[in-house]
C-alpha cells in the first residue's frame, strides 16, 4: 500500500488493474444493446459505450489520485497536476468491431511517470482477462489468478493495422507487406482491428504487430507496448529506430528473428519504390 500524508491508497499496480476492470464491466453492460452513435471525423465515431466506459475508468483513477492528469479517447486532457503522472486512457479499442456485435476489443489504461510507462493494463472484455504489467514482469490476470507473459513466435500469425493515417505511405504500406510474397512465405496475416492484439504478441498469441503512424501519447497503443517490451519483446518504429524515433509506427515482435525478417520486408518496399 502506499501512503500519502494520513490516507492509505491503493498502489499504481492495484489501480491499473480496477480501473481497466471498471471499463471492461461497462462495455460488457452494452454489448449487443442499441447504441448511440457520436460522429468524431469521417469513418470514425464513439459510441454511448465508449463515452460511459471513459467516464467509469475516470471516475477510478480521479477517486484514488486526484492531482494526476488523465488523457482520454473521448473527453481528452483533464487534470492540471504538475507531479509528471500521466494516465493515457482509451475505453473501447475496436469501437466499430463492437458496434457491429463482433467481441474484438480491449480496454487500455497506461500510466506514465517522467515519460516512462510504469504500469499499464489491457483488458479483455469477453474473456475475462487483464493483461497487465507492473513495470518489471508482464502478467495475464483471469478468474483473480496471473500467469507470467511468454513471448512466442511459433504461430507465425501476425497482426497488422489497416487503419489510417499513414504518415509513412510512401516507404511503407501493410497493406502492400500483405501481397508480398516473402511475406506469404514466412508468416501468416491477420487484421483483428484493435490493440488488444499487441497485448497477443506478450502473451504469445501473435508472433508479431505491425502498424504505421505516429504513436507518441497514443491512448491506443501506450499499454500493449509496456505489455510488450516488459515480457521481452522486440519493440522499435517500423525504421528499426527506438520506438517514438525516427519515422515512427510499431514493429512489436516475440523475438528477433522474426523483427528482422519484418524490418527486412518493411526495407524491401523502401528499395522498390527507390
Amino acid at each position: 500500500m502506499e501512503v500519502y500524508g494520513l490516507c492509505v491508497s491503493i498502489t499504481d499496480q492495484e489501480l491499473v488493474l480496477e480501473a481497466a476492470e471498471a471499463g471492461a464491466a461497462v462495455v460488457r453492460s452494452y454489448y449487443g444493446s442499441s447504441l448511440t452513435r457520436f460522429q468524431k471525423s469521417a469513418g470514425d465515431f464513439a459510441t454511448t459505450a465508449d463515452v460511459e466506459a471513459e467516464k467509469a475508468i475516470i471516475d477510478v483513477l480521479r477517486a484514488a489520485r486526484p492531482d494526476d492528469v488523465v488523457l482520454g479517447e473521448e473527453g481528452g486532457r483533464t487534470g492540471n497536476g504538475a507531479n509528471d503522472r500521466l494516465w493515457l486512457v482509451d475505453p473501447l479499442c475496436g469501437t466499430l468491431n463492437f458496434a457491429v456485435r463482433n467481441m474484438l476489443a480491449s480496454v487500455n489504461v497506461a500510466l506514465r511517470t517522467n515519460g516512462q510507462a510504469t504500469v499499464a493494463a489491457s483488458a479483455d472484455p469477453f474473456t475475462n482477462e487483464v493483461f497487465w504489467t507492473d513495470g518489471a514482469d508482464a502478467y495475464v490476470r483471469r478468474d483473480g489468478a496471473d500467469e507470467r507473459l511468454a513471448p512466442s513466435s511459433e504461430s507465425r500469425l501476425v497482426d497488422v493495422n489497416l487503419d489510417p493515417p499513414f504518415p509513412n505511405h510512401g516507404v511503407f504500406s501493410a497493406a502492400r507487406m500483405l501481397a508480398d510474397e516473402e511475406f506469404i512465405g514466412q508468416f501468416r496475416p491477420r487484421v483483428v482491428s484493435t490493440t488488444l492484439a499487441v497485448a497477443w504478441v506478450a502473451a504469445g498469441r501473435r508472433a508479431a504487430y505491425v502498424t504505421d503512424g505516429d504513436l507518441r501519447n497514443s491512448v491506443h497503443f501506450a499499454a500493449g507496448i509496456a505489455l510488450c517490451q516488459v515480457a521481452g519483446c522486440v519493440v522499435t518504429g517500423i525504421d528499426g529506430q527506438p520506438i517514438h524515433t525516427g519515422a515512427g509506427g510499431l514493429v512489436a515482435a516475440a523475438d528477433e528473428k522474426t523483427h528482422a525478417a519484418l524490418l527486412t520486408l518493411i526495407a524491401n518496399q523502401r528499395l522498390r519504390r527507390d
